[in-house]
């Protein structure tokens, strides 16, 4: 018997989420701190930003807009943050937050997905709330990569699989 679409969406978005979360991660373990923290200019934000971004917006979106945890995210330190935190203390940090939302996510009743809720004075359902989490993840991931690749000159393999003739992975 297929599985019931609510239960596909939400171990995709699971998966998606923890999957960004690793390829962060190993962006942050091929950077040096100088480069986690480095700006281009004022109006850009470092890998290290980014992470403290992500952190905070997963916890308020899923964590308190889905599962109606405290809100005590303060968004305008996640940018203003120029350094002071280790590449090693960014992974924790992002794996505790990715970890917390997943749990969320995986144990979430499809009966929720329609119900309405608030977050950041956005009415919207628990569906679009976990779409916008996987989206805007995926959108600083790259950006992350991006500056990976750019710091490092180096192919960071997240497709490498590709090269092989049966490579079993289920979407990329």
């Amino acid at each position: 018997m297929a599985e019931a679409l609510e239960k596909v969406f939400l171990s995709h978005s699971a998966n998606k989420l923890e999957q960004y979360s690793g390829r962060i991660i190993e962006c942050l373990e091929r950077l040096t701190p100088g480069q986690v923290w480095a700006r281009g200019s004022e109006n850009e934000n470092s890998a290290g930003n980014l992470v403290l971004h992500l952190c905070g917006n997963v916890r308020q979106w899923i964590g308190t807009g889905v599962a109606g945890k405290p809100d005590v995210r303060v968004r305008d330190r996640e940018f203003s943050a120029r350094g002071g935190i280790e590449p090693d203390e960014l992974k924790q940090r992002l794996e505790m937050a990715v970890a917390d939302a997943v749990e969320i996510i995986r144990n979430l009743p499809v009966e929720r997905l329609a119900a309405r809720i608030q977050v950041q004075k956005y009415d919207l359902t628990v569906m679009e709330a976990i779409y916008h989490v996987v989206e805007h993840f995926a959108q600083h991931t790259g950006q992350i990569i991006f500056a990976t690749k750019a710091f490092t000159g180096q192919d960071l393999g997240f497709y490498a699989h590709l090269n092989q003739p049966l490579h079993g992975e289920k979407t990329p």
